[in-house]
């Protein structure tokens, strides 16, 4: 069974009881991208809408107590508004998203996303007031479920509601990875293992020190992160078209951003300046740019974290959870996918980061006709590292071990190592000790009993956890 529909290009045939409409399903054969629509904006689509309509409710109530039925407000009757109330409701709890028709990839600045939810919401609020979908004399959706909208507010608005709801569950996120990373970190403060730098062994150091690092690092993270819903807040909705809010009561203009801050319990704000929030999106270039910088320290701890664990390290003074079985044809091979997976996202990431930043590059005069790609980079970028955070506690850290005989033993053997005794004995002396270590691959305490340099017992004085890992030397310490 199929309808009709006709708009100001000609007819179209649909499914008879498809939620969409002929708008959708233009864009669905404009643009054949195959790339999903992120249900987080389509769910903030539907609050959005729903905070226009309940203004709506108290603009035409309002309007009526004081002018009667002024010809000027467009009266939609009770039976109409909630059904449409009640359709957005189920909008943005994830309802009826099978018909929501148009990709990720489009043009045309979000109209196309607009106008299949107004669809959805039209032919669910005439289904439920008994009659049949595309029956728009009745509800129709330019003239009810956009009133007083425009595409170029209400969808940037909606971006804005899912891109907050997200960092709230990013921020938690980094918060419960950090917890785990700072047990590990407390937990082996003193546990010593040889320092790396270029690849090269370096100057001692400790597990505890490593941890400690990624720790601060996603402690800035997480500071950075919940600043970004303060950057985000100012939005244009009740701007119209280019945000001068033409055809749009003056009322709605002032009390829509107000019911929608009720609706979602976030803090968003009417923008002083609703021209510059509707042309310019430096705003999410800002707050990309902080996933960005997470992105980055989450890859820089799996990666070392992957290497350490890996059979190419050769003291294995840590090990990853073993997740998955690795090979279709090597028997008991296991990858460290956890890691590979992080990676692979904070790459991921990083593309959305440049298209991001060159797309909103590419607004024009009054608007951006790219903020659907914009958004849906925004919106993947902060799943990925979500998600990232998640597997990384939960995955990574939370199951990590670490070996600290064999760390200890591999420190023993390290040239490095002398570095520790140089203001003790000197660079010369101390190099002959580490050339020594080299040519018979002994141990620092055997290298230096051959050579008799320095009394055991205060080599291993110099050589506890406590005095290797202290900021510096006193002089008190060379006494």
């Amino acid at each position: 069974m199929f309808r009709t529909e006709k708009d100001s290009l000609g007819e179209k045939q649909l499914p008879a009881d498809a939620l969409y409409g002929i708008h959708a399903l233009r864009a669905k054969e404009n643009f054949p991208d195959n790339t999903p629509f992120p249900i987080e904006w389509y769910r903030a689509v539907g609050l959005t809408k729903l905070a226009c309509y309940n203004t709506y409710r108290k603009f035409r109530d309002a309007a009526r107590d004081k002018y009667g039925n002024h010809p000027a407000v467009k009266i939609i009757p009770d039976e109409i508004l909630n059904s449409i109330i009640e359709a957005a409701k189920e909008v943005s709890e994830g309802r009826y998203f099978e018909y929501f028709i148009v990709p990720a990839v489009q043009g045309g600045a979000g109209t196309s996303i607009n106008m299949n939810v107004n669809e959805i919401i039209a032919n669910a609020a005439l289904l439920k007031t008994g009659n049949k979908c595309g029956e728009y004399t009745y509800i129709d959706p330019t003239e009810h479920a956009n009133i007083y909208q425009s595409t170029n507010d209400v969808i940037p608005t909606a971006l804005t509601v899912a891109a907050m709801q997200l960092f709230n569950s990013l921020e938690t996120g980094i918060n419960s990875l950090r917890q785990e990373v700072e047990k590990i970190e407390k937990r082996t403060a003193e546990m010593l293992r040889p320092g790396y730098t270029q690849m090269q062994e370096a100057v001692p150091s400790s597990f505890g020190k490593l941890f400690s690092a990624y720790n601060d690092a996603l402690s800035r993270d997480w500071w950075r992160v919940s600043k970004c819903i303060e950057r985000l807040k100012p939005v244009n909705l009740g701007g119209g078209a280019t945000g001068t809010g033409m055809a749009v009561p003056r009322f709605f203009v002032m009390q829509v951003v107000s019911e929608l801050r009720e609706h979602t319990q976030l803090p968003v704000s009417h923008s002083e300046n609703l021209a510059d929030a509707t042309s310019n999106l430096d705003k999410w270039v800002e707050v990309h740019a902080t996933l960005k910088a997470l992105a980055v320290n989450l890859e820089k701890m799996a990666s070392d974290l992957r290497l350490l664990a890996s059979d190419v390290a050769k003291d294995r003074s840590i090990a990853i959870p073993q997740k998955q079985v690795g090979s279709s044809i090597m028997p008991g091979k296991i990858n460290p996918v956890i890691p590979e997976f992080i990676i692979s996202a904070s790459h991921k990431v990083y593309s959305n980061d440049s298209l991001v930043s060159t797309l909103c590059g590419q607004g024009c005069l009054e608007l951006n006709p790219y903020l659907p790609s914009i958004g849906c980079a925004v919106i993947d970028s902060l799943d990925l590292l979500i998600a990232s955070c998640k597997t990384a506690a939960e995955n990574l850290i939370a199951g990590l071990t670490v070996n600290e005989k064999a760390a200890y033993e591999a420190l023993l053997r390290s040239p490095s190592l002398t570095t520790a005794l140089t203001p003790y004995i000197g660079y010369h002396k101390a190099a002959e000790i580490a050339g020594l270590m080299k040519e018979k691959k002994c141990d620092i305490f055997e290298a230096n009993r051959i050579l008799n340099i320095l009394e055991e017992t205060r080599l291993k004085v110099i050589l506890e956890p406590a005095k290797l890992l202290k900021l510096g030397f006193s002089l008190e310490d060379l006494k």
